[in-house]
């Protein structure tokens, strides 16, 4: 399998590492970049050919990943539409529905991914939407190419990436959200920065793996660590009387319904 990716930032360096530490070879994969600095970079850091030539590099592949911004998909799909001849065409750039896509490359082999940024250190998670056109072995393509950065998840409805966008692609902001405040509390309570770093970090990273470890509901293992008129107790009540959850719940709703604004926004022709 060749593949091409459009565009060489973190998303794409992140997939070709991945792919080469799963052994894939760096000959058959080829990007396109502009910058030149960026282009030795990835020369030299993974061995992979970049060049600014759109149509050389997808002459001979058979997977495209467009690793751009949103805003620069729909003139970079216009260019590859005359050149396309066929290959699975896979998308990681935010926002932009297929049917969009479709318009403007002129082909139905689309596959929408909505990776998060861990994927930066290979413990990401994907999920992928695939155009009714796309058949199973091209689904299993994109699912081998995504699955070299964390797990992945389909979903059958399209209209669900606005829902993954709020949870899982937006998540990581909010996690990062809440290392914080606890932190400032930390630092509140006398501890110095490297203890309120390793307490906090390593309490989100043991919790998640407890969570992940356990067969039983989030619910009941914080129910676990709730010992009645206890300490935990107290900060959860705390967090209840100022609404915390209903908080975050509205948040993720607002940030699904921004991912469906955005979708109409970039998926006008200019």
């Amino acid at each position: 399998m060749k593949i091409t990716f459009i565009g060489g930032g973190n998303m794409a360096k992140a997939l070709i590492g991945g792919l080469i530490k799963r052994g894939y070879s760096p000959s058959k994969m080829h990007v396109v970049e502009v910058s030149k600095e960026k282009s030795a970079e990835l020369h030299n850091e993974f061995g992979v050919r970049a060049t600014p030539e759109l149509a050389v590099a997808v002459a001979h592949a058979e997977v495209l990943i467009l690793a751009i911004k949103p805003q620069q998909l729909q003139e970079v799909a216009l260019q590859l539409a005359p050149i396309l001849a066929g290959q699975l065409v896979i998308s990681i750039a935010a926002g932009i529905r297929t049917q969009d896509m479709a318009r403007w490359l002129g082909t139905h082999n689309i596959v929408r991914c909505m990776p998060n940024t861990p994927a930066l250190i290979r413990s990401g998670v994907t999920a992928l939407y695939a155009m009714p056109a796309v058949v199973p072995e091209q689904c299993h393509r994109a699912e081998s190419i995504l699955s070299a950065v964390g797990s992945t998840l389909w979903v059958d409805d399209e209209e669900m990436l606005d829902a993954v966008t709020a949870i899982s692609g937006s998540g990581p902001a909010y996690v990062f959200y809440f290392i914080e405040a606890m932190q400032q509390a930390a630092y509140e309570l006398g501890l110095d920065e490297a203890q309120a770093r390793q307490l906090v970090l390593d309490t989100f990273l043991g919790a998640s793996k407890l969570a992940e470890s356990s067969q039983e509901d989030v619910a009941l293992l914080r129910g676990r660590v709730t010992s009645k008129k206890g300490t935990t107790e107290k900060a959860l009540l705390s967090m209840e009387a100022s609404q915390v959850k209903q908080g975050i719940v509205a948040a993720i709703h607002a940030a699904a319904a921004r991912s469906r604004e955005l979708g109409d926004e970039l998926g006008k022709d200019a």
